[in-house]
């Protein structure tokens, strides 16, 4: 059993920065090597990909709307993933859900542990 559990997010103004965690836990996550990755979603919308990192943190993906802006990390040892986002802007308004899988991918579908979201509010 795996569970996720993100933190870190709030209300800020454009320009800002905010960094998002995301723990992971369970005796399979602990014994085992997890791609994670970062989406998000508004309400009524598609989930949609933010950043991924490989389970040894060697390979690592970005959505284009955020490259450059956003990085993506991890400390395996903490059983954690990080969102450093920088100079947001109004439409990184979402919830961000953290996800992890065997398998590096891009697509929602391919993540089978979810952890329950954190809101992310950036006002102009």
């Amino acid at each position: 059993q795996v569970q996720l559990r993100e933190s870190g997010g709030g209300s800020v103004q454009a320009g800002g920065s905010l960094r998002l965690s995301c723990v992971g836990s369970g005796r399979t996550f602990t014994r085992s090597r997890y791609a994670m990755a970062w989406f998000r979603q508004d309400p009524g919308k598609e989930r949609d990909f933010v950043a991924a990192i490989s389970w040894n943190g060697d390979s690592t993906y970005y959505a284009a709307s955020v490259k450059g802006r956003f990085t993506i990390s991890r400390d395996n040892a903490e059983n954690t993933v990080f969102l450093q986002m920088n100079s947001l802007k109004p439409e990184d308004t979402a919830v961000y859900y953290c996800a992890a899988d065997h398998a590096y991918g891009l697509r929602p579908g391919e993540y089978d542990y979810w952890g329950q979201g954190t809101q992310v509010t950036v006002s102009s």
